[in-house]
């Protein structure tokens, strides 16, 4: 416990808090639990919006022990690990607390994922059963016999609508989708949820705080997709956590949720933190800016959050034209780096539809559900990712080591807190690198990462370790390069990689996304380079700029650096 006493003594940041406490008394249940609690306090509250319908906290718990008594009918047991993939959509709520109810594990995966992709997240987790939309089921169907999944549910979007929404639903999206043979073994939404009536008792599972609840999946720090363990406490704090860092929130306001549920950002901070906390989630089942931006305005959201290639699409939407978004008080940016410019260009958006707030930057990872570090309401500092959520840890090491780095010196970001993970499912070596118990009790996420930490305790990102560029022995950070591209006015987006070069080992390129109307001639890039010249020591800079009339995007809608880093390999598979 002096050890303890030892760290909370080293927190420069606390007094720029602006009255978040440094610890929480943190709720010992289950996820489940934590929003049973919630509901009994505000049944009448609208927990979330979905297509134009809305459902009160009453009738959402109705369905999740409507979906657990299902569950334990088709033989979900404790333990067992159930995957869900769908979108935002009322299911996919229901499903994963009712897996949370009868004491099994989520297993978070994207429904976009490819045949095989499906095939590896079902055995990695030995999931039992699966729930995906209709239009998803061939997938599913095509890889089953290679796994060992027991029951396929069938859920669909229709199911979730309002008569009058389904019916144009119907006639659009409905129309599309391939239709499943009616001897398909599967198990319709319906149907699944007919059969709660055939369990009358002990489908509730008493589960403890550090027991196993969600799986997410991450390339951690060496780049391979593994599945992140996290517990009912690690969800369960980030909740008490957002909003103690978030003063001005009040029960019933409004999150628009349309992050993914497979990514600890939407399922973390737009669902389960909301959910726990008596807040309002708006649901957005298929991500467009246009569609974000439609649903900002009609339910006058309080908060967003997002990644920087969200608010930069955003700027460009001619129906924000006008639009009056002083009822925000917060939009949070995570998940990638936001570069100085596209804040500086955001906030002044912001600024301009009567919005009193600016972008808050946060930082965190997978291993520790999503954001632990933030921006605070109060205080900003140019490039900085915030400070610490309470009872959260920050330090910065040399690389791979324990000792720690004075204040400015660059390093490896290490994380400690009540939101980090339990393991790496399937792979006990990669965890033992990645948490590392030390001499002061704590045990510290090595994140891979780069950064420095101020004497008043203010965290900079610098770049991922795994996105370093070696070129003649120095080292270039792609995302200081794409800050200073970012700011030239003829510049949407830019991506920088390491090409490789037989003399330099890797040489810079850039790619650029120009301004809707600059053309992309010599001209322009000749200026850009020129410009680069100015601000890029001759060492780091791009040895060309490449045009893109878009960036490929990841899953999760950042950059794919790595799709741009693969396009080049096979240009040069000499090199």
């Amino acid at each position: 416990m002096e050890m303890i006493k030892n760290i909370t003594a080293k927190t420069p940041w606390a007094e720029h808090m602006g009255g978040v406490p440094l610890h929480l008394d943190y709720f010992e249940g289950s996820m489940f639990d934590k929003v049973a609690d919630i509901a009994r306090r505000y049944p009448d509250n609208i927990a979330f919006d979905f297509m134009g319908k809305s459902t009160t906290y009453r009738q959402m718990i109705a369905e999740i022990e409507r979906c657990a008594k299902a569950l334990k009918t088709i033989g979900v047991r404790e333990g067992d690990r159930v995957t869900i993939a769908l979108p935002n959509c009322p299911q996919a709520i229901y499903m994963f607390y009712a897996v949370n109810l009868v004491g099994a594990v989520s297993n978070m995966i994207h429904p976009l994922s490819a045949e095989k992709e499906i095939e590896f997240y079902l055995n990695e987790s030995k999931s039992v059963t699966a729930i995906t939309l209709d239009q998803f089921y061939h997938k599913f169907e095509n890889v089953r016999e290679n796994t060992g999944v027991v029951n396929i549910i069938i859920a669909s979007v229709k199911d979730a609508l309002s008569k009058p929404v389904k019916a144009g639903y119907m006639l659009t999206e409905g129309r599309k989708i391939k239709k499943i043979p009616k001897d398909a073994p599967v198990i319709r939404w319906k149907q699944f949820l007919h059969m709660s009536s055939h369990c009358f008792y002990k489908y509730r599972v008493e589960r403890k705080s550090n027991d196993p609840a969600v799986i997410l999946y991450s390339g951690g720090t060496t780049g391979t997709t593994k599945g992140i363990v996290l517990t009912n406490k690690n969800f369960n704090a980030l909740s008490q956590q957002v909003v103690a860092a978030n003063p001005m929130f009040r029960v019933g306001d409004k999150m628009l949720a349309a992050m993914p549920l497979f990514h600890g950002f939407g399922l973390g901070v737009c669902i389960h933190t909301m959910l726990a906390v008596g807040g309002r989630c708006i649901l957005i089942p298929r991500f467009t800016p246009k569609s974000y931006s439609k649903q900002i305005v009609k339910y006058r959201c309080n908060f967003i959050a997002g990644v920087p290639t969200l608010y930069e699409a955003l700027l460009r939407l001619p129906t924000m034209n006008g639009a009056d978004l002083s009822c925000l008080k917060g939009v949070f940016s995570g998940g990638d780096s936001l570069s100085v410019e596209l804040k500086k260009k955001f906030d002044k958006f912001l600024y301009d539809h009567k919005a009193t707030i600016q972008v808050r930057e946060g930082y965190g990872t997978t291993e520790t559900v999503t954001a632990c570090c933030l921006t605070p309401p109060h205080m900003f500092k140019e490039g900085s990712i915030g400070v610490p959520f309470p009872d959260t840890y920050i330090k910065i090491v040399e690389p791979g080591t324990d000792r720690e780095l004075p204040y400015g010196e660059e390093g490896e970001i290490l994380l400690a807190g009540p939101t980090v993970m339990k393991e790496y499912m399937n792979h006990p070596d990669e965890t033992a690198q990645t948490l590392r118990t030390h001499a002061d009790g704590l045990t510290w996420v090595y994140t891979g990462d780069l950064g420095t930490m101020d004497e008043e305790g203010f965290i900079y990102f610098k770049g991922r370790a795994k996105r370093m560029i070696i070129t003649s022995g120095y080292n270039v950070y792609p995302s200081q390069l794409e800050n200073i591209l970012d700011a030239h006015e003829k510049v949407q987006m830019s991506c920088v990689i390491g090409v490789p070069d037989e003399y330099k080992m890797q040489k810079v390129k850039a790619f650029v996304k120009l301004v809707p109307g600059v053309p992309a001639t010599d001209e322009t890039k000749q200026e850009i380079l020129d410009y680069c010249r100015k601000h890029i020591a001759k060492s780091a800079m791009p040895y060309d700029i490449e045009f893109k009339d878009d960036m490929p995007k990841t899953l999760v809608g950042k950059v794919a650096y790595r799709k741009l880093e693969e396009e080049e390999m096979k240009k040069h598979p000499a090199a």
